[in-house]
């Protein structure tokens, strides 16, 4: 017969656990963080000093890496996000952005180069007349945010996948990060970017790419939360550093699956 040890927490965990509360600000972090510490997150924070701030935000650091890689073992790059019908197609489609749609980058199309970078065999810069000479596809899917909210839209484009390897990216590498003309970045891991629905989008619904939504080229990946689809697109770098992202940086989770 097998015996179940309850462990009740002292005091000073119990305090330290109300501490660790408060400093999951961020959305995306209190989702997955929450669950954590309520499900037995409490032995993740035992090496921590009472009180101790930055004791905390290691645990809570240490607690979101480990949803990194246990995200990352469950990830299946065969599985396909639902498709919709264009008349599920959310209209409008909304705008999200870390700064208001006054601020949106207008960018001259026929200036604008991509930039590669990293381990890649042929380095040369891509315009944006050569990206839609590519073969197309085109998608109806969710994206979802991380603030709640989600929206149903219609993106075309490269897949991603088919110009990793026709610009000779080392495919096992582990990172691909972006950088992009409103200031943002991030980085996915190769398994999500080799994804069939991971898609370089260059048209919504039909049209040319509004600069509200990333115009010249957006990375459009139903798979992963929206903060992980950068819009405007400049530079793209295959690596086997570790890359973090903007808002990853301030604490969001680094995988951001959907």
């Amino acid at each position: 017969m097998f015996r179940t040890k309850i462990i009740q927490p002292n005091p000073e965990g119990e305090q330290m656990l109300r501490d660790a509360m408060r400093n999951i600000v961020q959305p995306s972090r209190r989702a997955f963080l929450q669950r954590t510490l309520t499900l037995g997150g409490m032995t993740l924070l035992t090496g921590c000093t009472p009180n101790s701030e930055r004791s905390i935000e290691a645990a809570l650091t240490q607690i979101s890496r480990w949803n990194d890689r246990v995200q990352g073992m469950l990830f299946d790059p065969t599985r396909l996000a639902p498709i919709y019908p264009d008349s599920m197609i959310t209209r409008p489609f909304p705008f999200n952005a870390y700064y208001g749609e006054d601020e949106v980058r207008q960018i001259n199309g026929d200036d604008w180069r991509l930039e590669l970078s990293g381990l890649i065999a042929d380095r040369a810069p891509w315009r944006l007349e050569q990206l839609r000479q590519l073969p197309q596809e085109t998608q109806v899917t969710r994206h979802i945010c991380v603030e709640g909210w989600s929206a149903i839209g219609k993106w075309g484009g490269v897949p991603f996948a088919s110009f990793l390897r026709r610009i000779g990216a080392d495919l096992s590498a582990k990172y691909i990060g972006f950088l992009c003309a409103d200031d943002y970045y991030t980085s996915i891991d190769m398994a999500s970017a080799l994804h069939p629905q991971t898609l370089m989008a260059l048209t919504y619904d039909d049209r040319e790419l509004p600069p509200r939504y990333g115009f010249p080229m957006k990375l459009r990946i139903p798979t992963k939360l929206g903060y992980k689809n950068p819009k405007h697109v400049h530079a793209i770098f295959v690596t086997n550093t570790y890359l973090g992202g903007y808002w990853e940086d301030r604490g969001y989770n680094w995988f951001g699956g959907s």
